[in-house]
């Protein structure tokens, strides 16, 4: 299964590097190709990204796609600035605000590769949830696996949890980010996360800092001796498909460049 998740990383690799009459490219060759990749801005998808399936979830311009958990409306505590998706930090804690609360893109994925850089305020935490389900009168978190997002140097879940599994890239509360190469508030973080048929792999900063197994003996044992099975007895039976949704701590947030390609 590594060996599937690393060429599934390297997908762009493997495409460029195809052999043509059996013959293997050269160095040059490759190079050149290399070379003439396109560069685009945020919230923009290369030609090389389009024909390899991604699609932006985000347009940069407008909330189009995106709700609140458990509503019909995109809440007034989130706006579209400059480029990003904005959490317009409250100060009154995780979905305190009247008008806020966590947002999800109105698509369920299953096996998929996704994208975005996310930048926090000092002091701030959120979180990007996936394979989420929507039950009524239900946080999203009572049934998704969560990628933290934290300011690591001031917010004090950074000294709680076990491990640093409360730091930045961690599967929240459960795994810690290894390397913990995220950084400082107010400077953006490009991070990756993938699901395969089970295997869950998060990125950060260009580097794999954790793979987890969902619906195996390991993950069960992991979950049984965590908080979850307090808050929702179900929990690790994380569904198969779900939504993709970004958090509302009470802090400011910004999210951009969210791209995804379906496996």
């Amino acid at each position: 299964m590594k060996k599937v998740i690393s060429f599934l990383f390297a997908g762009a690799l493997v495409f460029g590097i195809s052999c043509t009459g059996g013959q293997k490219k050269s160095a040059e060759q490759t190079e050149e190709k290399a070379a003439v990749v396109e560069e685009v801005g945020p919230n923009e998808l290369s030609k090389e990204e389009k024909a390899a399936g991604w699609s932006l979830l985000f347009d940069g311009t407008t909330s189009n796609g995106w709700r609140g958990v458990n509503k019909t409306n995109f809440p007034g505590g989130w706006e579209v600035v400059d480029g990003t998706l904005h959490c317009k930090g409250s100060g009154m804690g995780e979905a305190g605000s009247d008008d806020g609360g966590d947002i999800l893109y109105d698509k369920e994925f299953s096996n998929f590769h996704l994208k975005m850089d996310w930048k926090i305020g000092e002091g701030g935490n959120s979180g990007i949830f996936y394979l989420g389900q929507e039950v009524e009168d239900w946080p999203i978190w009572k049934t998704a696996p969560e990628m933290q997002v934290l300011d690591n140097e001031r917010h004090p879940d950074a000294l709680l949890g076990k491990d640093g599994n409360r730091k930045a890239g961690s599967l929240y509360d459960l795994i810690p980010a290894n390397p913990q190469n995220a950084k400082p508030a107010g400077e953006w973080n490009s991070i990756e996360i993938l699901v395969y048929k089970g295997t869950v792999v998060h990125k950060q900063n260009g580097e794999t800092v954790l793979e987890y197994h969902l619906w195996t003996d390991d993950w069960n044992n992991l979950v049984k001796d965590s908080k979850f099975p307090e808050l929702n007895p179900d929990w690790a039976n994380v569904a198969k498909s779900g939504f993709i949704a970004l958090q509302d701590h009470g802090d400011d947030v910004w999210f951009r460049n969210i791209k995804i390609r379906e496996l």
